[in-house]
């Protein structure tokens, strides 16, 4: 039996399932969120993974948990390993979570027009099906932040929803109170994190129901879920630098012998270093 099988065994943790960045575990009545070093960009996950990026995120969504606690409970139980699990791969990358039924959408909120919201602009002159004014410029601040919510894949790119299409899959009342948490933490972070010269342009969330009871779960406010810009470069009229993966996004664009399907092509050491460079620069500035 593979080593580490044998110790999550004997420790009563059972693998529920893998995701692109995610081992999902179950352990008694808990859920364990594992954050690996793979990296994924076009919904494919790279060869190469990113030294300590489980760790980075980790740290950062525990920071963002912890501030946010006022705003909206969550699912987080606790971070230390039990005292008789013999799982030193997990330590710093763990969440101890209670179970809760997740809403079927991701709760994006946009402040700036950027990524997909910005394709829709130019083709239709809406953000997520809301009507936003015209001549607005690529990474442009919107004039208030938008609930954009989107249908979660488990295989390729998450479906964009219009407002009339997440009423119907979430309910109007759920729906309303879904936007409403949204916006709140969006707000309240983006605020957070102006403050220490990073931009919030747009961030997901999601949310899970436990015993009635709305939870925050997942990850939060990381540069996998978000998009981080430093506030002393921002110049709108155009993409702009970046804390998150979008660095290596934009280097996967240069290679002409990749076609943008399975399997990714090995990184070179240059830009393993660079985007590790990224998350630890975003995790010092915002949890310091």
């Amino acid at each position: 039996m593979d080593p580490l099988a044998d110790r999550l065994a004997r420790a009563g943790v059972k693998l529920l399932r893998t995701g692109k960045v995610r081992d999902i575990y179950t352990w008694r009545e808990e859920i364990w969120l594992v954050a690996s070093d793979r990296i994924s960009a076009y919904d494919v996950i790279m060869p190469t993974p990113i030294p300590d990026k489980g760790k980075i995120l980790t740290a950062l969504s525990r920071h963002w948990f912890t501030l946010t606690e006022n705003l909206c409970p969550n699912h987080v139980l606790g971070y230390s390993l039990p005292a008789d699990a013999d799982l030193p791969e997990f330590e710093g990358r763990l969440t101890r979570a209670r179970p809760c039924e997740i809403f079927p959408v991701e709760c994006v909120a946009r402040g700036y027009l950027a990524g997909s919201g910005w394709e829709e602009y130019r083709a239709r002159g809406t953000v997520g099906g809301h009507a936003a004014p015209k001549g607005l410029r690529e990474s442009d601040r919107l004039p208030k932040p938008l609930f954009t919510p989107a249908r979660k894949n488990e295989h390729g790119h998450d479906e964009n929803l219009s407002p009339e299409e997440a009423r119907a899959c979430l309910g109007d009342a759920r729906y309303e109170e879904l936007r409403d948490r949204t916006l709140d933490l969006y707000t309240w972070a983006a605020a957070y994190a102006a403050q220490r010269g990073i931009l919030i342009a747009d961030t997901k969330f999601e949310f899970g129901r436990e015993a009635g009871a709305v939870l925050l779960a997942d990850e939060i406010l990381t540069p996998d879920s978000s998009r981080f810009w430093p506030a002393d470069a921002y110049q709108p009229g155009g993409p702009q630098p970046s804390f998150d993966k979008q660095y290596l996004r934009d280097y996967l664009k240069t290679l002409s012998t990749w076609n943008k399907t399975a399997p990714g092509p090995e990184l070179p050491p240059e830009v393993v270093q660079n985007t590790r460079a990224k998350y630890l620069d975003a995790l010092e500035r915002l949890a310091k």
